[in-house]
């Protein structure tokens, strides 16, 4: 399962950094925000690259943005194995998504907690971050759908509705393949 969950995961994250950007600037085309250079910094303060007034690097900046988003589209694989699908699993996912950001750009000093922020910059940040976790979903879970049910969508199966009797089915009937 998590060698699966490992390259369709990159392949979930890379595309929902993809359709991520693509609304990014459409947004920026028709609000005329700037590129931002937070993932830049915030690589270049993790790795010890040297950092600028101003603009990153363009591909330090993307190394980062696409970077993150592949390899957290990893989790949302094994979310999407383990059996948690669709839109729920997603809203889940990108509350994820805006704390492993939050996380690194708080830690690294390049960000500030979001209550700080301007409440436009929020809602657009929200925004951006909530299209890339339904959009990583949606691949991860089309993936996942490809290797059938996992093992929580086995288990409920096995005793539909809400029960409180339902133990977890035996372990070798557990595991995918």
């Amino acid at each position: 399962m998590f060698k699966r969950a490992l390259w369709q995961g990159l392949v979930a994250g890379a595309a929902g950094g993809v359709v991520m950007t693509l609304g990014e600037k459409i947004e920026q085309a028709v609000t005329g925000r700037p590129d931002s250079h937070v993932p830049g910094r915030v690589l270049a303060r993790l790795t010890g690259l040297p950092e600028r007034d101003g603009r990153q690097p363009l591909p330090v900046n993307w190394a980062m943005h696409f970077g993150q988003a592949a390899l957290l589209g990893v989790l949302r694989s094994v979310m999407a194995q383990a059996g948690l699908r669709g839109p729920a699993a997603s809203a889940k996912f990108t509350v994820v998504r805006v704390t492993n950001d939050q996380i690194l750009e708080n830690a690294t000093g390049v960000g500030a907690p979001p209550a700080t922020w301007p409440r436009v910059e929020l809602l657009v940040d929200l925004l951006h971050k909530t299209v890339y976790g339904f959009a990583t979903g949606l691949v991860a879970d089309a993936l996942a759908a490809r290797d059938g049910l996992g093992p929580g969508q086995r288990h409920a199966a096995a005793h539909p509705g809400r029960r409180t009797d339902a133990g977890p089915p035996p372990r070798e009937d557990a595991h995918t393949r």
